[in-house]
C-alpha cells in the first residue's frame, strides 16, 4: 500500500512538473514574436561607371512598424530585449524588365538616423546570382535592439556593380525582424 503510495505521488509530481514547463514555454512564446517593415528605394543609373566600381545609395528613412507590433504583443520598446534580422529581400520593382544581373554584390547597413553615426551592417549578399528579379540578402545576426525602439530607421546600401546600369531601377526591401521582450 505504501509503494502505491509513493507511485501516485511520484507520478503527481511528475505531471505537475510537466504542466510547469508547459506553461513556462507557453510564457516565452508570448514575448516572441516578429516585425515586418517594407520601404523602397531607387537605385540611380550608372551609364558613365564602369564595372567593378562600387556604388553608395544614399540612405532610405523607414518607418517602421515596432510600435503597433509592441503594442498588439501587449509589450513595448522599453521590454525589447534581443532584436535581429531574420530575413531581407529586395524585389525589382521598376521597369519591369530589369532584373539584378547589374549588381556583383551588395551590403545593407541600418542606423538610427539618416547621418549613420551608429551604423551597423545588417545585412549582405557577397555574390549575386544572375537573372533574379527578387534576392535574399544574409542576415548578419547583429543585435539590433536600438534600430527598433524609435519610429523609424535608416537603412544605407553599398553595392558592387557587375554591369552598367542603364537606367534608374526602383527596388523594394522588405525586412523581417525576430524579436524577445520581457514580461512588463
Amino acid at each position: 500500500m505504501r509503494n502505491i503510495l509513493f507511485q501516485k505521488s511520484y507520478l503527481l509530481l511528475l505531471a505537475a512538473l510537466l504542466l510547469s514547463a508547459a506553461s513556462c514555454k507557453k510564457i516565452a512564446e508570448l514575448f516572441t514574436f516578429q516585425v515586418s517593415d517594407s520601404s523602397s528605394f531607387t537605385i540611380p543609373g550608372t551609364p558613365f561607371v564602369p564595372p567593378g566600381v562600387a556604388l553608395s545609395i544614399p540612405g532610405v528613412s523607414v518607418p517602421t512598424s515596432a510600435q503597433s507590433t509592441y503594442k498588439n504583443n501587449n509589450t513595448s520598446a522599453d521590454y525589447v530585449k534581443d532584436v535581429t534580422l531574420d530575413r531581407l529581400t529586395l524585389t525589382v520593382t521598376n521597369p519591369s524588365t530589369q532584373n539584378f544581373d547589374f549588381l556583383k554584390s551588395i551590403s545593407i547597413y541600418i542606423a538610427t538616423d539618416a547621418a549613420g553615426s551608429n551604423k551597423v551592417l545588417l545585412a549582405l549578399l557577397p555574390s549575386v546570382p544572375t537573372g533574379q528579379t527578387s534576392i535574399n540578402l544574409n542576415p548578419t545576426g547583429a543585435n539590433l535592439d536600438m534600430y527598433l525602439k524609435g519610429n523609424s530607421y535608416t537603412l544605407t546600401t553599398t553595392a558592387e556593380l557587375a554591369q552598367t546600369l542603364r537606367q534608374n531601377t526602383d527596388v523594394r526591401a522588405d525586412s523581417r525582424f525576430n524579436v524577445r521582450a520581457t514580461l512588463p
